[in-house]
This record gives structure tokens, C-alpha cells and sequence, in this order.
């Protein structure tokens, strides 16, 4: 079983000052072959949420495949959108 793939997109900044690893809304990162070009700051705030989503977990009363988290520097204050993409079935072979 394949496990689910992980995208990061930042949805707002609610801080007066941009980012200072240069993330803008609108960008989007695939976790596992993107995520070291991700803030480092924003990564420790992520982490938690993404193993949640990723295996199935959910937060009380929250979609189960997406939440939106934020940047801990309060300058910035970049919201970032954590979904989870069910990896696609196996194409079924037609039984002849």
C-alpha cells in the first residue's frame, strides 16, 4: 500500500514583512521531493501535522485531508496549507 504524497501550498501572510526564505503566496511544495527547499522554521511547525494527515490521523473537528498552519515568526506570519493526495489505484486489467 502506497502511502499518501503531501502538498504544502502558502494561502496568505498575515504578517508586515515578507518572508525571509523568499516563500510568497501561491507557492506550493511537494514534501517529499521539495521539502528542502521549505523554511526551516515552517518544516518544525509542519512536521507533526503532516504525519497526522499522512497516516490517517485527524484533527477534531478539521477536513480530514487538509489544515492550515502558520509561520512561527510573527513578522512573516506565512499561513501554509497542508493536503493530503490518496495515491490513484492500480489500473485494473480487463478479465478476458
Amino acid at each position: 500500500m502506497k502511502r499518501a504524497k503531501i502538498k504544502i501550498t502558502v494561502v496568505d501572510r498575515k504578517g508586515p514583512m515578507g518572508c525571509h526564505h523568499g516563500h510568497r503566496k501561491g507557492d506550493t511544495w511537494d514534501w517529499d521531493t521539495q521539502r528542502g527547499s521549505l523554511c526551516p522554521m515552517a518544516q518544525h511547525v509542519m512536521f507533526p501535522y503532516i504525519d497526522i494527515l499522512r497516516y490517517g490521523g485527524q484533527l477534531p473537528g478539521k477536513d480530514p485531508d487538509s489544515i492550515c498552519v502558520c509561520c512561527p515568526d510573527v513578522d512573516v506570519i506565512n499561513v501554509f496549507k497542508i493536503e493530503k493526495i490518496e495515491p490513484e489505484p492500480p489500473a485494473s486489467t480487463p478479465q478476458e
